[in-house]
């Protein structure tokens, strides 16, 4: 492809894309950051922000190269092609109508979320330092291949690489596999070698502050249709579908909570409804592309129901999943992954036809292929980066530190500095959890 290729509308849409998913970053911070307490405000921003940086640097250095360069057997991009985005800036170096720097940028700010997606797991007990660390090697060894597998191009960026796209032959639009049930699994398998929280299910560890989390619940949901949108690499009809198909799944699925929490609890909660827009959202990211509004909102529905009960299974199984990364984004991204072969329209722009609508098994059993393998190989390799860390450094503060406050003991700051009014910083609101005798041996 040449210069005269590039469409400045095209360029323009996908521009306004990168700042509105890297936007979504720190919105994820505002809503993680509202749903812990008080004395672990900061450090749950902070892993946010840091992320920024890590995976920033990263992408440019060997990032876009291993998701885009020349596939290795399917498996990831040569990562020595685009080092340091060497060819990227180049006049002809295009992706469809737009120039290769946009789609690189576009491409950075899902990478920085996907591995800022898992910090919520592990909110109010991990060490900082082993935060950045850990986020180095996730981006490294499992978000760049698994990008690949789904989302990759050849070396001209013009043709899909990895083997999820090719062979499996799935479809995932926007990121349900690479992004949602990637860092859903991670978030599991680091939640199970970190160990549950001090007090966890004996002591109430409500939010602090739901003003927080709707504010972030509102810029992400802003931000999605960027997100989605934007996937389409282009202000077209595709864009308009996935626009369309993110709102009304989103809307659905706060709907769909807030009607599980009633009849449920006997009540509808802002947390619930600011969850059951995240849900939505993820939910519709694979399949935003491929289904009709109408499937949009049964998707949204279904993940939003999905989810609400899904955040559940910590209390069943035991395992600490302190924001509910597992019960929203790996549930809610495989509801969204596996509904697309089923509701999979012929109308819409990828003209694929899931079970409902006369497509057969087929499709249905690629989406289950290409959840399953991002599934299992985020869970093994995420455990094993977590372990590995835990020997080396250590990757949980101590016993005392996290009864005081995270904040204090990782960033020596407090979110909220009430000395002014005659209280102290860690004492408005806050519950005290004394460690047991194995917690603090332990």
């Amino acid at each position: 492809m040449t210069l005269f290729e590039i469409s400045a509308g095209d360029t323009a849409w996908v521009l306004v894309s990168a700042a509105l998913v890297l936007l979504m970053t720190p919105a994820l911070a505002f809503f993680y950051g509202g749903m812990v307490r008080a004395k672990s405000v900061l450090n749950m921003l902070m892993m946010s922000v840091t992320t920024m940086g890590v995976v920033g640097v990263l992408w440019v250095l060997v990032g876009f190269s291993m998701a885009f360069g020349d596939s290795l057997g399917g498996v990831v991009g040569n990562p020595l092609q685009f080092l340091g985005l060497s060819g990227v800036m180049a006049a002809d170096a295009v992706v469809g109508t737009i120039p290769t720097s946009v789609f690189a940028g576009f491409q950075a700010a899902f990478a920085i979320i996907a591995v800022a997606l898992i910090s919520g797991a592990v909110a109010d007990r991990m060490k900082f330092s082993a935060w950045v660390v850990f986020a180095a090697l996730w981006a490294l060894l499992v978000y760049f291949p698994a990008a690949h597998w789904v989302f990759a191009f050849d070396g001209a960026v013009s043709e899909r690489g990895g083997f999820i796209a090719n062979q499996i032959q799935a479809i995932d639009f926007a990121g349900g596999t690479a992004i949602h049930i990637n860092a859903g699994a991670a978030a599991l398998a680091l939640a199970i070698v970190l160990g549950p929280r001090l007090g966890f299910g004996r002591t109430p560890m409500r939010p602090h502050n739901l003003t927080l989390v709707m504010l972030g619940a509102g810029l992400l949901w802003f931000g999605w249709f960027g997100f989605n949108a934007g996937s389409a690499l282009g202000a077209n009809t595709l864009a308009g579908v996935a626009w369309l198909n993110t709102l009304v799944a989103a809307a659905a699925a706060m709907l769909a909570w807030l009607l599980v929490e009633r009849l449920r609890d006997g009540h509808a909660t802002s947390l619930g409804a600011a969850s059951g827009i995240v849900a939505g959202l993820v939910g519709i990211t694979p399949a935003c592309a491929a289904v009709s509004p109408l499937g949009a909102m049964l998707i949204g529905a279904l993940a939003g129901t999905g989810a609400a009960f899904a955040i559940g299974l910590k209390r069943v199984f035991g395992y600490d999943d302190s924001l509910d990364v597992v019960g929203v984004h790996l549930v809610g991204g495989l509801i969204g992954t596996l509904a697309i072969g089923f509701l999979a329209d012929p109308a819409s722009p990828t003209g694929a036809s899931g079970l409902l609508h006369g497509g057969g098994l087929s499709l249905l059993w690629a989406q289950f292929l290409g959840a399953l393998a991002v599934l299992a190989y985020s869970l093994v390799v995420t455990f094993a980066i977590a372990k590995v860390l835990d020997t080396a450094m250590g990757i949980r503060v101590k016993p005392m530190a996290e009864t005081a406050g995270i904040d204090a003991s990782e960033h020596a700051e407090s979110g909220y500095d009430l000395s002014h009014v005659g209280y102290s910083s860690y004492s408005v609101r806050q519950t005290i959890v004394v460690p047991t005798k194995e917690e603090t041996t332990a």
